[in-house]
This record gives C-alpha cells, structure tokens and sequence, in this order.
C-alpha cells in the first residue's frame, strides 16, 4: 500500500476525510511536575498512585491551574513533562481529561483531547549496578536506569486534538548509550570510566524516553520529537548528568541527519532517523539553553538549536519571565522559574511557517498571574507554544 493510500486508510478509520483542510496548529509543551513528590511532605516519594488519587477527584488545587493554563492557551497538541506513568490511562491521561481538561478551570472553557499517547520511561528503573558509586547499589534514585524512585516516575504523554499514527510511532527507551558513536565518555578523577563495564553494557541513554510521534493534522503527517533529558546538576566532578544530557540532546541532532542516523535503533529494532522533507516539531524540557545560562554543555543544545532542518527564526517570550528577572539579557525568553530557557517547541523548516507563539508566564499585575505566581500554583516551569501554519510542501 502507498503512503498515500495508508495515510487516506488513516483518516477514513478516524472519521476525517482526505477533503478537509487544516491550515494551522498549535503546538506545546509543559512540565508539569505531576509526579508523586510534589504532592507529599519533603523527603516523602511515594509512588504512582499518588497522582492516581488526585486525578480520580478532580479537585486538586494545582493541577486545576495547571488544566487552566491549559484551557487559556489551548493548544492542539500537547506534551506533558513529569506527568507520571500509570499503565491504565483510565486512572492515569484519560482521567486528567476527563475530570480536569473537560471541566471549566477558574472560568476557561473545558477543551478535550479525544487522542493521547503514552508510555514507559526509565526514570525509577531499577537497575542491579551502583551507577552514583557511592559504595551502595540500592537500585532506585541514581541507581535507577533514570533518575526516580518508582517505575514511571517523571513520565511524559502528548494530547492530541488529531489521530495519531500508533502503527508508526516509534519510541527509544532502550537504545544502549554505548551504541552512540562517539559518545561523551563520564571518567573518575584517576581517568578510568565511571560506570563499571557491567553496567555500561547495559546503560539506555535516555534518562527517560525519546519518542517519534507522527499525528495525522488535515491529510498530512506531522512527526512530535518528544523528550525530557536529565538535569545536568546533582552530579559531582564528574558531571555524569551534565555528559548524560548532552548526548540525549545529540540523539536529535543525529535523527536529523539520515547520513549520521544509520546507528540509531528503536524498541522494535527498527534503523535510522527521520527522512528529508519531513514536517516535525521537536519539543519538551531540554534542561539545557543555547545562551550562556544554566549547568548543561551548551554546545549539543546550540547545534540542535541551529539545526539546518529547524526554523529558529523565532524564540516564545513572555513579559513575565522578563519580569521576574529584569537585570538577565534572555530573561523574556525563560520558561522556568529559576531563571533560564529550558523547554522548547521547535518546528521543522519544512512545511511550516511560524505564526506566533510565548510562554505563558503573565505579568504580576494581571488576573493570570495566580497561575504561576507561586511554586505551589502550578508548576516551576511554564507552558511554551507556538502556532504553526501548514504552508506547501
């Protein structure tokens, strides 16, 4: 069957026919920091069902203005950061639907995602190996695969208002850091490797997942480049988060490139990266900014940011961020509150033209501003979006 033919097969079994038109999308990402620590006493971890709880009742204070950010904005496709792992969407994504997006928040209109697409991670994934070596190998925190001390912990979903191609979605949670060439390499001072061989054989690069997600908009595919690579902090010396990060970033730069790509492999075995002449939107927390700000190794998220295959003629901005730290020369373009760039929705060159777009952080004086004006309100990162116009391919 031709891609043609496929992508019609597609849209006939979702109700949407190769006639209708779409002209423009909104697109965003938001940590949303919706995972079981946040909702219990400091030092407490919990575990999934934490975040099961509170959106089986609908009346949590936070994620009510997290869903009202949401409903102001509005976007067609989202990517939540830090939205916990619960393998029943019934308890898990389709009740924060249900009993939040589709309830009216602080007098927004309710808006629906009727498609969504998650799945497992490797923060809170045991693993057998003393990766921290600190003498103990107690298998959870940073001796999990990803940093975590549940399964699931800090997961990701993307909501969608379009049908999303599940047959060909393709996920890499288990795509072997040692099979990167020219990896970073993470030493001890005396200069010998960090993770033990044992434990190198078996290391995921991704401290939680990459996903390529295509979503049928109109008659066309768009593929969503979602990920949320490690914190390069709680670390020592070595800067084993800050090395970790900087190759989950370069994954990208490599999918991008077909002639760099022939290495990477996804959970069904299956090579490569992302052909040519493709529409995509890579987006989600990079805990890392292009600008001389932050902890991270500049150089993967410059490379990513100037990529030949991304249109980076136009940054979100919000008048809050600017606020809230007047005397930094990027602050406009801060997506957290502590004060750098770390989340990003940036689209393909390819199909698109930008329309607008902003972080959705208000101003002090204005009615949205409760929203975010507290770490407690929502959540210490804000929603970044952009609207996109589906120009001729």
């Amino acid at each position: 069957m031709s891609d043609s033919l496929f992508l019609g097969f597609l849209l006939l079994l979702s109700g949407v026919t190769m006639a209708e038109q779409v002209t423009d999308i909104k697109v965003a990402t938001f940590n949303v920091s919706m995972e079981a620590s946040n909702y219990l006493p400091s030092g407490e971890t919990g575990d999934n069902t934490v975040l099961a709880s509170i959106l089986a009742n609908g009346n949590n204070p936070q994620v009510q203005n997290i869903a009202a950010i949401i409903q102001r904005v509005r976007p067609d496709v989202l990517l939540l950061n830090e939205f916990d792992y619960i393998e029943d969407p019934k308890q898990g994504v389709a009740a924060f639907i249900k009993n939040y997006l589709n309830q009216s928040q602080h007098g927004s209109k309710p808006i629906d995602y009727p498609y969504f697409f998650y799945a497992t991670v490797n923060t809170g994934q045991p693993s057998p190996f003393d990766l921290d070596n600190d003498g103990q190998a107690t298998g959870v925190g940073a001796d999990a695969w990803g940093y975590g001390f549940y399964p699931g912990q800090y997961g990701m979903a993307i909501l969608s208002k379009y049908p999303i191609d599940h047959a060909n979605v393709r996920t890499f949670q288990h795509f072997k850091w040692r099979d990167m060439p020219d990896f970073m390499p993470t030493q001890k001072a005396d200069g010998s490797p960090w993770y033990s061989d044992d434990a190198w054989q078996q290391m995921p690069l991704s401290s939680k997942s990459h996903w390529d997600v295509p979503v049928i908009v109109g008659n066309t595919s768009v593929h969503f480049l979602a990920s949320h690579p490690t914190p390069p902090v709680f670390d020592g010396p070595e800067n084993r988060n800050g090395i970790r990060n900087h190759d989950e970033i370069r994954f990208w730069i490599d999918y991008l490139n077909p002639g760099n790509a022939g290495y990477i492999y996804d959970d069904n075995g299956n090579n490569g990266g992302l052909a040519e002449n493709r529409r995509f939107v890579l987006l989600g927390d990079l805990n890392a900014s292009a600008e001389a700000e932050g902890d991270a190794i500049h150089s993967a998220i410059r490379s990513l940011v100037n990529h030949r295959r991304i249109d980076n003629s136009f940054t979100p901005a919000s008048l809050g961020g600017a606020e809230h730290t007047p005397e930094r020369k990027f602050a406009q373009y801060h997506t957290a509150s502590w004060r750098m760039r770390a989340d990003y929705v940036l689209a393909s060159d390819f199909g698109f033209n930008i329309k607008e777009g902003g972080v959705f952080w208000p101003a002090k004086n204005t009615p949205d501003y409760p929203l975010v004006g507290s770490r407690d309100a929502s959540s210490d990162h804000r929603l970044v979006w952009v609207k996109l116009e589906l120009s001729a391919e």
